[in-house]
């Protein structure tokens, strides 16, 4: 399927928002819409992070990923966070996430990032598989941990 890969613009926010949408329910969220399209719309519109479509030749997006700004404190550079990938399961293994994550990669170096870090689920042994084919090397030394806020805590 011949894909062109670009940066989203305003005009994508609602094809993206449902894929965003997809995406989150892949993740095992419940569907919601509106809170997809609205996420998107605000990182879009804040400029909080960079997004690329992958686009079929008929003009449908089949596929996108979502970037964060961050930096690494240990090399004292920037980097971004790929948070978000999906393509359409129609769309699948025509290429779409190979080609958004070496764009990706692009991007990273044309905006002086001096690396990119991405996480995924355990079983999503397919998107494993595709990230150690382009060179992303799975962290063996650091554990990741996360905590929700304004919960009460396990000792209260």
């Amino acid at each position: 399927m011949p894909l062109s890969i670009r940066p989203m613009q305003a005009a994508d926010l609602s094809a993206v928002g449902g894929l965003f949408d997809q995406y989150r329910r892949f993740y095992e969220q419940a569907p919601d819409p509106g809170l997809a399209q609205r996420f998107m719309a605000e990182r879009f519109e804040r400029g909080e992070s960079v997004v690329l479509v992958a686009q079929a030749s008929g003009g449908e997006l089949v596929g996108f990923c979502q970037m964060y700004p961050s930096f690494c404190s240990v090399e004292a550079a920037p980097i971004y966070t790929l948070y978000d990938l999906f393509v359409s399961p129609q769309a699948r293994e025509g290429g779409a996430g190979r080609q958004l994550l070496l764009a990706a990669e692009a991007r990273a170096a044309a905006d002086g990032m001096v690396r990119m870090d991405l996480t995924t689920a355990r079983t999503n042994l397919r998107a494993q598989s595709l990230y150690a084919s382009l060179g992303w090397v799975r962290d063996g030394v650091f554990l990741a941990y996360n905590r929700r806020v304004n919960q009460p805590s396990v000792t209260e």
